[in-house]
């Protein structure tokens, strides 16, 4: 997961070092969960909120983190680039925008939510080609342009400086968008042949280049796409196999996943993601990053494992940068929030709720 704090920018251009931090504070009234702080949010001068047309439905305070039903029937589309991009918003206080992982959507975050929501106005959006947004055929994913569609989101809807809270390509897409962050199982890139220093990759790469052929081959990709998505007990085994708690592992969890596979669009949004470019290395980008980050990483996650490249390289950084913090969650596989969010929200909203002040924009 990455937690990015950051300018509302109209356009991308690579994280910098002369970006300055923009402080961060929340006046939370939740003492069971979140230290008290004073703090609200004030006016800096220089930052950009460009007009737009978000159409976000601000939903009831009742907790939708369990709720797929009511997350969905809340949910509303904000148009990008003549796409269709599928959103929630829920809460109130200073912005949060949720970014999911590979496969996932809107509901993978039920179990943050409610909880967020609480002194936070949440954001969460489906990347183009999952989720309830759309999944055009023929499209060309990259981690650039996902970075992008978050950048004029912001721009567009929230309108705010806005920390981003990512999981895996999510993570990625955030690092890519952003002058700062925190992280958490943060991917290495969009696919796996972007670790190439991992020795397990380098046993699997011969394996992955022979998928990729395949996969560009339409008949065998439809027949492999169709037969995970169409069993039920298929897809099970293989979220137990990227969960450290087993018992996350719901009907729900697999609905969330499965649902948006029957779409028009599905088959070449996984194709094209699994056969792509990775993009860019956060290995590359970290150096540039100046604000706080709070890097928060499952000891049990077997697509970045923490002994792997990006994990070891994650892990080195809190001894180099004094503006980054590191926490291994112990039992916990690739998507913490869903996995075990207590341990989560646990380090997450004090690090939140310590930030310095946020200001609000000049005008003048």
């Amino acid at each position: 997961m990455a937690l990015v704090l950051l300018r509302t920018p109209s356009s991308y251009s690579p994280p910098s070092t002369t970006t300055p931090l923009l402080p961060f504070t929340t006046a939370c009234r939740s003492p069971s969960r979140v230290p008290s702080s004073a703090g609200h949010w004030k006016r800096v001068r220089g930052l950009r909120i460009a007009s737009g047309s978000g159409r976000g439905l601000a939903l009831t305070h009742a907790d939708t983190s369990g709720d797929l039903k009511e997350i969905r029937d809340c949910c509303t589309v904000w148009k990008w680039k003549d796409f269709d991009v599928n959103y929630l918003v829920k809460g109130k206080g200073p912005p949060l925008l949720l970014v999911h992982g590979f496969g996932a959507s809107v509901g993978h975050w039920r179990r943050n939510i409610g909880v967020l929501s609480e002194c936070y106005t949440v954001y969460a959006l489906d990347l183009l080609g999952f989720g309830a947004s759309d999944k055009p055929p023929g499209f060309a994913y990259t981690m650039e342009g996902w970075a992008q569609l978050i950048l004029d989101f912001l721009d567009e809807v929230i309108k705010k400086p806005t920390v981003l809270v990512g999981n895996s390509v999510g993570s990625l897409a955030c690092v890519i968008a952003a002058s700062g962050l925190v992280l958490l199982n943060c991917a290495g890139g969009m696919n796996n042949k972007a670790v190439v220093d991992d020795w397990r990759i380098k046993l699997l790469l011969p394996l992955l280049w022979l998928f990729d052929f395949l996969l560009s081959q339409r008949v065998i990709a439809s027949a492999l796409f169709e037969r995970v998505k169409q069993s039920r007990e298929n897809l099970k085994n293989i979220l137990l196999s990227v969960y450290g708690n087993k018992d996350a592992v719901d009907e729900d969890l697999i609905e969330i996943i499965k649902g948006p596979a029957d779409d028009k669009g599905a088959l070449d949004a996984f194709v094209s993601i699994v056969t792509g470019p990775p993009g860019p290395n956060p290995v590359s980008l970290m150096p540039k990053i100046s604000i706080p980050v709070l890097v928060l990483w499952g000891d049990r996650d077997p697509f970045t494992p923490i002994d792997g490249p990006v994990g070891k390289y994650f892990s080195s950084l809190p001894s180099n940068l004094p503006n980054i913090e590191l926490h291994v969650l112990p039992g916990v596989g690739h998507c913490p929030h869903d996995d075990r969010p207590d341990l989560v929200h646990e380090k997450l909203l004090p690090w939140l709720s310590s930030l310095p002040s946020m200001s609000e924009i000049s005008t003048g």
